[in-house]
């Protein structure tokens, strides 16, 4: 069983990893140092949001609007946050 939870803490740090990189890759995006015309950078674009959309989704469906602001990342990641924490804490149930 604590390879069960090894498993699922990689998987919440990949995940974690992966919205750290779309944040950034967004703001380098919006101030116009990323060019989406460069393939490469559009492949890493592209598939990082097919990967997080599914996550950023039903959060934005609950959040109100915020006039261009996404807080889904931060709060897709506080919950990730929340859950390692949970695990954690229920450690012991693994062995």
């Amino acid at each position: 069983m604590l390879s069960l939870f090894q498993i699922l803490m990689l998987v919440l740090d990949v995940i974690w990893f992966f919205i750290i990189a779309h944040v950034i890759m967004s703001w380098l995006i919006s101030f116009q140092v990323l060019n989406l015309h460069q393939q490469f950078v559009a492949q890493v674009w592209y598939g990082l949001n097919r990967i997080l959309e599914p996550l950023y989704r039903p959060v934005r469906r609950l959040l109100p609007p915020m006039s261009g602001i996404d807080i889904a990342p931060l709060v897709v990641l506080v919950g990730i946050y929340a859950l390692r924490i949970i695990l954690i804490n229920n450690m012991a149930s693994f062995y």
